[in-house]
């Protein structure tokens, strides 16, 4: 399943600092300590409010619900439109078209018997108004095909009113559509689970992620943050720690990607089993960026794993293969989740 995709911009978090002991949950680990950098916020605060909740929702976007701004809707719903998903996009338009002309069609019947050339006086009030819904049609997207026409004066202003409306309306339409096609993106999937798995004698916390469209991306980076509650002289706060990966950047991404975090005593995840991440509420956030090659523009990509979502022994399977058809390589990508349980190393503690 694929997760969602937006902008951030890539900063460094937090550094070395000194050596700590964590003694959660009656395990004894030694890890080092770290401390926030000056330039170095990711925006969420370090207050703890409650847990449970998601920093970024699945899809991408922070997990922020706005209020307290008077006529917010009103100077939003350009922005609204552009990023909102195609299908609610799509229901707008048509429940917008189909809701005016509704409107108009009452107005029409309004305007008396005599309104709209083409009614017959035995028609009855249903038949006169849908009569008067698909006049307002015509008028609206300015087809006219002639049959039926405005007789007096209030259905020819309400006629004239309701073209200028129309020809706004399907400008505005346009322009969205134009610039909702047009907006570069990525559309990065993710696995629906991260693992912990065994890695070069210890273990590691990886994930798996994949271009779900044929453009090229070329230099692209990731930066993985751990965020988890933490105790801090009696005062609970959140913490957020960059994860050193195995590789952070790749300059071609034909193919999947599988990120890597070696988790050793200077992990934030040293020494977690999965009650410990609960314990903690582990989130891991993802940041993903790289250069779109048909716009040469940089497009972003975000998402992140709760406790939940972490899988302990599992070792995720190959999804790309030989090719036909004259490819060099298929990428399954319905297969970017698949994996087989296999079993940890012990921790050194």
């Amino acid at each position: 399943m694929s997760k969602g995709m937006a902008h951030v911009r890539r900063t460094s978090f937090r550094e070395p600092e000194a050596e700590k002991a964590d003694t959660s949950s009656g395990r004894k680990s030694v890890r080092k300590a770290v401390a926030p950098v000056a330039d170095g916020d990711l925006g969420f605060g370090t207050n703890v409010s409650g847990t449970g909740n998601r920093l970024i929702d699945e899809n991408g976007s922070f997990n922020v619900e706005r209020s307290g701004l008077p006529f917010q809707a009103f100077y939003n719903i350009y922005h609204s439109l552009m990023i909102m998903p195609w299908t609610k996009f799509i229901a707008i338009v048509l429940g917008g078209y189909l809701v005016g002309n509704i409107i108009f069609a009452f107005f029409y019947v309004a305007c008396g018997d005599d309104a709209l050339h083409g009614w017959d006086s035995d028609h009855t009030m249903l038949s006169k108004y849908w009569t008067a819904f698909f006049f307002s049609a015509q008028t609206v997207t300015t087809v006219g095909y002639g049959h039926i026409a405005p007789n007096n004066m209030m259905a020819n202003i309400l006629a004239a009113l309701e073209s200028l409306i129309g020809l706004l309306a399907f400008a505005l339409a346009t322009g969205l559509l134009y610039g909702k096609f047009s907006r570069p993106t990525a559309r990065i999937i993710f696995s629906d689970h991260a693992l912990i798995s065994p890695y070069q004698g210890g273990r590691a916390l990886m994930f798996r992620m994949a271009n779900a469209r044929s453009n090229q991306l070329i230099d692209t980076e990731v930066l993985v943050v751990a965020s988890q509650v933490v105790n801090t002289n009696g005062k609970m706060s959140r913490s957020y720690d960059p994860l050193k990966l195995e590789r952070k950047a790749i300059n071609f991404f034909p193919l999947s990607w599988t990120v890597v975090h070696p988790i050793d005593a200077e992990s934030p995840l040293w020494g977690m089993d999965i009650g410990m991440m609960e314990q903690k509420d582990v989130e891991i956030l993802i940041q993903f960026k790289g250069i779109d090659d048909t716009f040469a523009q940089t497009v972003h990509a975000r998402s992140s794993y709760k406790h939940h979502e972490i899988r302990f022994g599992g070792k995720f399977r190959p999804i790309y293969n030989d090719g036909y058809r004259g490819k060099t390589t298929v990428l399954h990508l319905d297969k970017i989740d698949d994996y087989d349980e296999v079993s940890l190393p012990e921790e050194e503690v």
